[in-house]
């Protein structure tokens, strides 16, 4: 007993949390603070310098039109509509082309020389037989002249052979020599015949190497680049040759269609039909050149099912221009007498093509449509639709089975009087025309305030403002002096003594612009103070 009474008690260990719990609290406080005191500078700042609000446009009661020609009140939807008509449609087929050149010629040397002289502009467009460039032609000359050397030689040859024979044959009619010896000179007489007709054809060799030192075009086209210089060595065996020329006038175009379009193009080709053909540009919005199919290839593509044609064009104004990618659209017949509305009226869903088509109560139904041919933005209707009905074209995505709309006409875009987008242009210079003008720009001076808060203007003005000018300085140069209220002068006085002087505002016309606030959208113009 004695020994657990002396026993020193153990003291209860203090809770966890109550040593701690002074400094969380804290914490918390201080952040509480600093958030609504970010808050409210944030708010502050916004509402000192956050431009006015536009004034609001006025709402129109109910079941009149509004802006943009919208019904308040849930009235008729505002939709464009389009009348089927007759009509006839070209059927035409859509493939992709190539333009292809009829000739293509690479113009290389026949011999080999020296090129002297080059007569052809990169580019330009030559004739058949034009002079295109010159060889070095000092050799050719002299194997000319040693070629006709050589004929004159065998030449004489020949004529001295001849005599002897008929003086030989003169001799056997007097049994003066044998008969062999005559024969002898007759075979010798027919040798020199054969050695002066392989002279004339060196000669004639030789004239044809000097004709080919001077080269000419072989076909008409426009020339490429050169490729050779003057003053190299070129040779009938070069791979470059010296220059490309491709025939431009006519010009072909090579495109495909599919082959389930083969037996109407062929059976028209047998009845001897020209297919007229018309060659567009990338994007399709211009024409670059008509003309005619002139062939069909003889087999089909089995990996693209698709077969090869090809067409000629005149090609007078260049339009096509070799290996140039085009749009070729051919036609293949007309269809008479057709249904045609929009191709923006035909909608899709899950039963197929349906139109809106507008009743006589100007309430809509959606129609099934059989659609036919097809040319540009117009479509042919099979059936479904007839002619004078009036099918939706604009405003389809608001119309639902039933609904009641009214038909209006596509808004026009006018462009204003000085040819801007209709905003009106205020007075003063720089950015911001027709625009409400904030505290503190250029070319304004601060709104003056009344009673206590002049000072308090005048202060702000002087922060805000950009150059300083002297309001003496800026009346003398005007002529007149700007007009300031009592409050504005004290403001102004304020502002010279603490922080500065403010800028005094001058308009275009050489007056000083009051201080009277800020101006409304729509008015470009301010009145002095009273």
């Amino acid at each position: 007993m004695a020994d657990s009474s002396d026993a020193p008690r153990q003291q209860p260990a203090p809770a966890s949390g109550a040593s701690h719990s002074p400094r969380p609290r804290r914490a918390v406080w201080v952040w509480l603070i600093a958030v609504v005191a970010a808050g409210a500078a944030a708010w502050f700042v916004y509402q000192r310098y956050a431009p006015p609000p536009a004034p609001a446009a006025a709402t129109p009661p109910a079941g009149k039109a509004g802006p943009g020609g919208l019904k308040g009140g849930g009235g008729p939807t505002p939709v464009v509509a389009a009348t089927a008509r007759k009509g006839d449609v070209d059927i035409y087929i859509n493939g992709l082309g190539t333009v292809t050149p009829l000739r293509t010629v690479t113009v290389r040397s026949r011999v080999e020389g020296q090129l002297m002289r080059v007569h052809f502009q990169e580019g330009q467009v030559v004739k058949q037989g034009q002079l295109l460039a010159e060889i070095d032609s000092r050799p050719f000359d002299v194997q000319l002249k040693q070629a006709d050397g050589q004929l004159v030689r065998d030449q004489a040859l020949l004529a001295n052979a001849r005599l002897d024979l008929e003086r030989y044959r003169t001799l056997l009619t007097q049994d003066s020599i044998a008969k062999q010896q005559v024969d002898s000179q007759e075979s010798l007489v027919r040798q020199y015949e054969g050695v002066v007709r392989s002279d004339q054809s060196q000669v004639e060799s030789a004239r044809l190497q000097l004709t080919y030192a001077r080269i000419t075009a072989p076909i008409s086209g426009r020339t490429g680049l050169r490729l050779v210089d003057p003053g190299n060595i070129v040779r009938g065996g070069d791979a470059t040759g010296i220059v490309v020329i491709t025939q431009i006038t006519p010009i072909a175009v090579l495109f495909t269609v599919p082959q389930d379009a083969l037996p109407e193009v062929i059976k028209r080709m047998q009845s001897g039909d020209m297919l007229p053909v018309e060659a567009w540009d990338r994007e399709q919005k211009a024409r670059l050149a008509s003309g005619r199919l002139t062939a069909v290839d003889n087999l089909v593509d089995t990996a693209t099912g698709t077969v090869k044609l090809k067409a000629s064009f005149a090609n007078d104004d260049s339009a096509l221009f070799p290996n140039q990618f085009v749009n070729v659209r051919m036609k293949l017949d007309t269809a008479v007498g057709q249904t045609i509305i929009p191709s923006a009226a035909i909608q899709r869903g899950g039963q197929g093509m349906f139109v809106y088509v507008v009743r006589d109560d100007d309430t809509v139904t959606a129609r099934a449509v059989k659609l036919g041919p097809i040319d540009g933005q117009r479509v042919a209707i099979a059936a479904g639709i007839k002619p004078g009905e009036r099918v939706v074209v604009d405003g389809i995505d608001r119309l639902r089975e039933g609904a009641r709309v009214e038909v209006t006409k596509r808004p026009e875009f006018k462009p204003s009087v000085d040819g801007s987008s209709g905003t009106r242009k205020g007075k003063g210079k720089g950015k911001g025309k027709g625009q409400p003008r904030a505290e503190g720009q250029e070319g304004k001076a601060a709104p003056a305030a009344e009673g206590g808060d002049a000072k308090a203007a005048g202060a702000e003005a002087t922060k805000k403002g950009g150059r300083r000018r002297d309001p003496d300085a800026a009346e003398a140069n005007s002529g007149s002096p700007a007009p300031t209220p009592d409050s504005a002068g004290e403001a102004t006085e304020g502002a010279r003594k603490g922080k500065g002087r403010r800028r005094s505002a001058e308009g275009q016309d050489g007056k000083a612009r009051p201080a009277d606030g800020a101006e409304s959208p729509g008015d470009t113009t301010r009145q002095a103070p009273q």
